[in-house]
């Protein structure tokens, strides 16, 4: 009697996995990616929900409970009108959150169109587009941000415009490292002897083939941005009052700590040391996961 070989249905499962299952499980089981998850779907929560259970208004003053230390009627104390710090923090992430995730989805559109420019045509081209993104890259982004705002007004759509631009020359070199390396293989090859558009083989052909780099660009850049619009905040040219923006929150009250008044700083910059090591933590993740 000859023998049956047998597989195990966990070998059929894995055999069966598409490369996307195979990332997703392999998040699934990354701790990184997990605690990043966690920390940062809970400001995702707080930006959406954050006023309904807020135990006061975030708006509202009251000039006799000024400067109240932490306590079990305030958790994190007054600030220096008499707001409760904690429900400015909770409500407080929403603008940071609808900014920064906003800037990078821009300078995700625009760098990956730019470096599949750059990647897919070279020459005099990728030339001429690198040596502009290069002197975009040379200037800190604060700086262009700050002349930009200044030229244009403060407003989000302003900050949202000008973080994404700035970013965008970062992901675009990333994206167009990995073109160059696509574009040599056989199935761009097949596209061109098929007489296939450049705008199909650029965004049907190579594109799908360079989103694991562009998905790990966007996670880190994302951080980036939180940490921008924070700093705007904080100058008084990001989001503007009465918002209780952590950064604006920080500019407001950062006279009081010489007072020792700690409380009406530290939260707002806890929130956002917070949000930014869960995007990183997710970013390192993604990226572990990628690379498995």
């Amino acid at each position: 009697m000859s023998a049956v070989q047998t597989t195990s249905p966990t070998q059929d499962d894995t055999r069966r996995r598409s490369p996307m299952a195979d990332v997703f499980f392999s998040l699934m089981r990354s701790r990184t990616f997990l605690v990043g998850l966690v920390i940062v779907l809970f400001w995702v929560a707080c930006a959406l929900f954050g006023e309904h259970f807020a135990p006061y208004d975030p708006l509202a003053d009251d000039i006799i409970n000024a400067l109240a230390p932490p306590s079990s009627e305030h958790w994190f104390g007054t600030d220096q009108i008499g707001r409760d710090v904690f429900s400015r923090v909770i409500v407080g992430s929403r603008d940071i959150l609808t900014v920064a995730p906003l800037a990078t989805l821009l300078a995700t559109i625009a760098g990956t169109a730019l470096g599949l420019l750059t990647g897919y045509f070279r020459g005099i081209v990728d030339d001429v587009v690198s040596r502009i993104l290069e002197a975009f890259m040379a200037i800190p982004v604060v700086i262009v941000a700050l002349l930009a705002i200044v030229a244009l007004g403060t407003s989000k759509a302003t900050v949202i415009i000008v973080i994404g631009l700035s970013f965008a020359p970062i992901i675009a070199r990333t994206v167009r490292s990995a073109v160059l390396a696509e574009r040599e293989l056989d199935y761009v090859a097949a596209a061109q002897l098929r007489h296939e558009s450049a705008f199909h083989t650029m965004f049907v052909e190579i594109l799908p083939n360079v989103i694991p780099p562009i998905l790990v660009e966007t996670t880190v850049r994302l951080g980036y941005a939180i940490f921008a619009v924070a700093t705007l905040s904080f100058m008084g040219f990001g989001i503007q009052p009465p918002s209780p923006d952590w950064g604006l929150s920080i500019s407001s009250n950062y006279g009081m700590i010489g007072g020792g008044f700690w409380w009406t700083v530290l939260f707002d910059a806890l929130a956002i040391a917070s949000l930014v090591i869960g995007v990183n933590l997710v970013a390192d993740g993604v990226h572990g996961a990628l690379n498995d």
